[in-house]
């Protein structure tokens, strides 16, 4: 068997086919029904758009009381906002940011962003386990600081681009040739600019830039690249992501780049651009084999990285447990067991597990963007005070790095 010029398998009428047949029909098939699937839950001309804030929610995001937002909203020209059909007013996310902006006027406290040389924070977000939660941390951590006013970049450097559906981008759809990062980073003379290639989201405060299957793209190309170099080692391929941000560097605070499953190229140069690392880890002992591999591996192709040239000090590196269960004894016993090895670097918080996060994503939406209304209100509390509790603690490292009490 192993021996044939073609695997095939067989069908349920006695028929054999070529399993890349097989496998082209499904696709084919599966990505009809997606686009029917997608255009049932979002017609084609709509575009998703982000729930209001009550008064209270607002006051909670800016760290004020509620009656204070009220007071702001009657007295401010320049504050919006809608009532609803009981009188209570509303806000979207552009009009808590406007009321941040007034705040700041006389408190520069409530301006969370970048002053005067601290540094682009780029964290990217890792773990070539699939299931590990990497891309449910990272648009959670990407909206969670764009709700708190800081200017964000989303960077879905994951081909299967689920960051991309997420945040409104179907990458079979609505993502095109060139308008992924490749763009941004290919080695030829399509490379274009990436201020090009960012998409502004319906999540104010946060941008993205998308995904598809063509940053596979990359990975094939390096290889060749690096056999045709001319001795120039000004645009290696673990340099150009970093000078791909850097053109938009000064047009954000944050920067959060979800990373490939894999340890190619592409996670590499992710890895040479970022100031931070956050690796996810679910607290089964084969996830923990696993991520050991993944560590031993990146730090020997990181080590040859740096000996060429790359940048490898970060402000800060933690492990993120994810998908925890309170009740469950075994993973309580490895995340102790991984506390005993690495200390403060494995964050204080945990990702819970969450039916609320789960029941949120039907709808291709995040715990940030469900209404506390539309699910049981218990669940829906402890799931955001668990992932506020998990990003507050990655804001305070963000703060840290740039001095700011």
């Amino acid at each position: 068997m192993a021996n044939r010029a073609a695997i095939s398998v067989k069908m349920e009428k006695g028929n054999r086919v070529s399993i890349d047949e097989t496998i082209g029909t499904d696709s084919a098939v599966l990505s009809s029904k997606l686009q029917e699937l997608f255009e049932r839950l979002f017609s084609p001309s709509s575009k998703k758009s982000l729930r209001r804030f009550s008064s209270s929610e607002t006051a909670k995001l800016l760290g004020v009381t509620d009656s204070y937002v009220r007071h702001i909203a009657t007295q401010e020209d320049a504050v919006t906002s809608e009532k609803t059909a009981s009188g209570k007013r509303t806000f979207s996310l552009s009009e808590v940011h406007t009321i941040r902006q007034i705040l700041g006027r006389t408190k520069p406290t409530y301006l969370p962003g970048r002053r005067e040389n601290d540094h682009l924070q780029v964290i990217a977000v890792t773990n070539f386990k699939g299931g590990s939660g990497k891309t449910t941390t990272a648009i959670h951590l990407a909206q969670y600081l764009a709700l708190r006013g800081y200017r964000v970049l989303a960077v879905d450097l994951d081909p299967q681009a689920s960051m991309s559906a997420m945040l409104g981008f179907q990458p079979e759809f609505d993502v095109d040739e060139n308008q992924t990062l490749y763009g941004a980073i290919r080695y030829d003379e399509h490379r274009r600019s990436v201020t090009e290639i960012v998409r502004k989201t319906y999540f104010s405060g946060l941008d993205l830039i998308p995904g598809n299957l063509e940053l596979h793209e990359f990975e094939h190309d390096t290889p060749r690249a690096l056999a045709s170099r001319d001795g120039d080692d000004t645009d290696m391929f673990f340099m150009r992501v970093s000078s791909a941000l850097t053109e938009v560097q000064g047009n954000y605070d944050v920067v959060v780049i979800d990373c490939p499953p894999t340890l190619g190229f592409l996670t590499l140069s992710a890895l040479c651009a970022a100031t931070a690392v956050l690796i996810t880890v679910h607290p089964q002992m084969l996830d923990v084999a696993s991520m050991n591999q993944f560590l031993s591996m990146t730090s020997d192709l990181l080590n040859v990285v740096r000996e060429a040239g790359g940048n490898l000090d970060y402000d800060w590196m933690r492990y993120l447990v994810t998908r925890y269960e309170p009740n469950d004894g075994p993973q309580a016993q490895i995340v102790a067991f991984l506390r005993s090895i690495f200390g403060e670097r494995v964050l204080t918080s945990m990702m819970v597990k969450s039916t609320a996060v789960s029941d949120a994503g039907l709808s291709k939406q995040t715990i940030y963007e469900a209404g506390r209304e539309t699910m049981n209100r218990q669940t829906y509390d402890r799931a955001v005070e668990a992932m506020d509790s998990v990003n507050a603690e990655v804001e305070a490292l963000v703060r840290d790095a740039w001095s700011r009490a």
